[in-house]
């Protein structure tokens, strides 16, 4: 069977996501510890659940835990459970998210959060299989499979002590990295009219078709937001559109202004807005770079000097056709 068969909530066909599909694949059936990396946005969670869903432990519960929800003195209850009058408010015990998961999988988002004093007793949940009820004395013993999730840079965490060094090794048994969209803009078409699909079911339409002015407009955004970003587009999109052609984006002012300044979590450097700026015009023009309408007329510059920074920047002369990127963008 193949992989896009077992992980067909996985979508996309560039090489960055086939190669998250055959990690899941490796390492999906077995009991090791996994860590997601990745920016907001990029699916962290429905990779996690792609794991547990295909692991022999999917006849158990999945239990998750957002560690940047959750204020820090109440972490470790949340997550080991507490004793009876352990704490002022602890009106009865409490099963931890932990223990919920015996025999099953516990997905930790965003563990690049937990606090120190927390990570501890993660490390020996981990290490020896045992934890303790806050204000307990009796030492339960469990099997749990834990998926981490961070957008952090746990390595740097670890070098400024605000991460526990022999934590992060016991985590970082079996990492994955999720590509950001703008390193996998193939997968945007499929992307789009997966989440058009889904938004027309929920609203009883057709789905619409994509005309090629908005998916090279979609190619060329910078998507700071990720596939998150994208999916909400879909959806604002699909309800402003009443045709059977989607002939407009509906970008909000914030979207466009983080597209314009911004990859990920940097500011671009003068050259990246340069190089959006001038496949923008080029795409207006219709991949025309001179003569009458072209981009150098528009951006009244020389044609000459035109193809010498479109080559200095990486543009080819090809841009983003009607259907899929260009290589180059």
């Amino acid at each position: 069977m193949e992989l896009t068969e077992i992980y067909p909530e996985i979508i996309g066909h560039s090489p960055a996501i086939k190669n998250v599909r055959m990690l899941l694949s490796q390492v999906a059936s077995t009991h090791s510890n996994v860590l997601l990396l990745g920016e907001t946005g990029t699916g962290k969670e429905l990779i996690a659940k792609a794991i547990y869903r295909t692991s022999s432990r999917s006849e158990q519960p999945m239990v998750t835990v957002n560690c940047a929800a959750l204020p820090v003195d109440l972490i470790g209850s949340e997550l080991f459970g507490h004793e009876k009058g352990s704490f002022t408010g602890a009106s009865e015990r409490r099963i931890g998210k932990w223990e919920m998961a015996d025999r099953g999988t516990l997905f930790l988002d965003q563990i690049g959060d937990m606090p120190l004093e927390v990570q501890a007793k993660l490390l020996r949940a981990l290490q020896e299989g045992e934890i303790e009820r806050i204000g307990g004395k009796e030492v339960i013993k469990t099997d749990v499979r834990v998926i981490a999730a961070s957008n952090q840079d746990l390595a740097g965490q670890v070098q400024l002590g605000t991460f526990r060094n022999d934590l992060f090794f016991r985590l970082n048994v079996f990492p994955i990295s999720i590509p950001p969209l703008r390193e996998r803009k193939q997968d945007i078409k499929d992307l789009a009219m997966h989440f058009l699909q889904r938004h027309a079911r929920q609203i009883g339409r057709k789905v619409p078709r994509i005309s090629g002015k908005v998916l090279r407009k979609l190619y060329a955004h910078s998507w700071p937001g990720n596939v998150r970003e994208l999916e909400h587009l879909m959806e604002r999109t699909m309800l402003m559109t009443t045709g059977a052609v989607i002939d407009q984006l509906f970008l909000s002012s914030y979207d466009e202004h983080l597209n314009a300044i911004m990859i990920g979590k940097r500011v671009k450097s003068i050259d990246e807005v340069l190089r959006d700026h001038i496949l923008q015009v080029l795409t207006l023009c219709n991949g025309k770079v001179a003569g009458a309408g072209g981009a150098a007329e528009a951006l009244q510059v020389p044609p000459t000097t035109l193809h010498s920074m479109m080559k200095r920047l990486g543009i080819r002369k090809a841009y983003p056709g009607n259907d899929q990127p260009h290589p180059s963008v």
